[in-house]
């Protein structure tokens, strides 16, 4: 963060300073909300959560070097208190906002946020001192913290912004008011909290809708190949630039193959001319999320070249995305247990039978180790089943679906499409699940493992891993 008076924060937020001795002391450390994170100049703020006070551990949290505590109450210690502290989160977000030179890019999607989050910002940083949003933190907590985690030297922060209803990125908008706006796909996540797609997109479009005017440097970036998302443009009075495989695209795909181990490999076209790309990411779904993040850095000015030879570079940054194992004895285990939807779901089983492919030929197996698609509402035993069909049609080995009545559901799918006897089994958790595959998977098999992160199945993942370490 900027270095800051507590005056000067306590102004911004609209707060009270209590037992502070001398307030033009700096906050020179970053903003945390977990007494653990406290370093020395930190400001940390006391969040009261379902189980435990923030303002219990401000004691301890300014006895290891915080320089102040923004709370709701008098605390004991250096404190600027305010009537609501995650409002005053954002207050402070927005003030330090106003004061650096950094391009904000606000991105959002049903799928896909955080991996094309995370290679935008390893093109960028090519370019210029880039901030990021960490994992997911891409609520109205995280946001305004990672905005806090710039400094006078960030030039670029790009920003995941997530929604549960209508409203909430509007919200995000208005704490770091974004000069580029991304929007990915319009999908089936929440599907059952927002109601349907139409009222998906009503919700991403609050980012184009927030964007400047194209005389003032807005620029909406946006999926030619999704109409939902293409619709957008008469949302905006932004510079409006396409990405895709649509031949209409401005920054497109041409020539998408698969390797045999599962990475994408195509021809990009921007503005500025064409590259050969091979993506170190596994899966054919994320060519659009690399041209997403092409399309932004080639309007922040990086040539084509440049963008191809980041690309083929760029890692995952965040953990159980389609992050792949190869263990000692062979097995390969594909853990993508951060959170799934009907969109990502089949895309990992397309990756899957990609890379199993010539597994397959040496004698593998490939297996599919799923569980539930959270908040799908009344959409959801219809998209359950769709993913056990998938399974069969693309000729995955084993299918295990792990939990309740929505694996139940993917399991009856697979069964009645593909009348498999044995192919398929229903287990009923994780622990379950650990014990089948122990006995039976064997040397050359992959194993994907994928469901949303309620279920909890990156144990299953973490335990044939840790197995084979021993």
């Amino acid at each position: 963060m900027i270095p800051l008076t507590l005056a000067e924060v306590a102004t911004a937020v609209g707060g009270s300073t209590h037992d502070i001795p001398d307030s033009a002391v700096r906050v020179t450390g970053p903003v945390v909300r977990d007494s653990r994170e406290v370093v020395p100049g930190a400001l940390f703020v006391a969040f009261a959560g379902a189980r435990a006070d923030g303002h219990d551990f401000a004691a301890g949290a300014v006895a290891d070097g915080a320089v102040a505590v923004l709370a709701t109450r008098p605390v004991g210690v250096p404190a600027i208190v305010v009537d609501d502290v995650q409002e005053a989160l954002g207050r402070l977000a927005r003030h330090v906002i106003e004061q650096l030179g950094a391009t904000v890019i606000g991105l959002t999607g049903s799928a896909g946020k955080t991996s094309t989050k995370d290679l935008l910002a390893q093109l960028l940083q090519r370019l210029a001192p880039t901030v990021w949003t960490p994992g997911s933190l891409n609520n109205e907590i995280g946001l305004p913290l990672t905005a806090l985690s710039a400094d006078r030297e960030t030039r670029h922060l790009v920003l995941e912004m997530g929604a549960r209803g209508i409203g909430h990125i509007r919200y995000l908008t208005g704490l770091t008011p974004p000069r580029i706006g991304l929007v990915l796909n319009v999908g089936s996540a929440h599907i059952g909290e927002f109601g349907g797609r139409e009222q998906i997109a009503q919700a991403k479009g609050e980012l184009v809708e927030a964007l400047p005017a194209e005389a003032e440097g807005g620029i909406a970036v946006l999926n030619a190949d999704d109409p939902l998302v293409s619709a957008m443009r008469t949302r905006t009075k932004a510079k409006v630039v396409t990405f895709g495989e649509a031949p209409e695209a401005d920054v497109r795909a041409e020539n998408v193959t698969l390797n045999d181990r599962g990475q994408a490999v195509f021809t990009l076209q921007t503005p500025s001319g064409c590259a050969d790309v091979t993506l170190r990411l596994y899966g054919e779904h994320h060519v659009s999320n690399a041209l997403a993040a092409a399309a932004v850095a080639s309007e922040l000015g990086m040539p084509a070249g440049e963008i191809a030879t980041a690309l083929c570079a760029a890692d995952s940054l965040s953990h159980w995305r389609m992050e792949v194992t190869e263990l000692p004895d062979g097995v390969t285990v594909v853990n993508d247990a951060y959170n799934a939807n009907p969109e990502s779901m089949k895309a990992a089983l397309r990756t899957l039978a990609a890379m199993g492919g010539p597994a397959q030929a040496r004698g593998g197996r490939t297996w599919a180790v799923l569980g539930a698609m959270a908040e799908l509402g009344e959409r959801s035993l219809a998209e359950h089943d769709a993913v056990g069909r998938l399974a069969v049609r693309l000729n995955v080995s084993k299918l295990v679906a792990v939990g309740g009545t929505e694996a139940a559901w993917l399991q009856m799918g697979a069964y009645n499409e593909g009348s498999w006897g044995e192919e398929s089994v229903h287990v009923s958790d994780a622990e379950a699940a650990i014990d089948l595959l122990r006995t039976q998977v064997r040397p050359g098999d992959i194993v994907l493992v994928k469901a949303s992160r309620s279920v909890g199945l990156e144990s299953v993942a973490l335990a044939l891993i840790e197995g084979a370490a021993r």
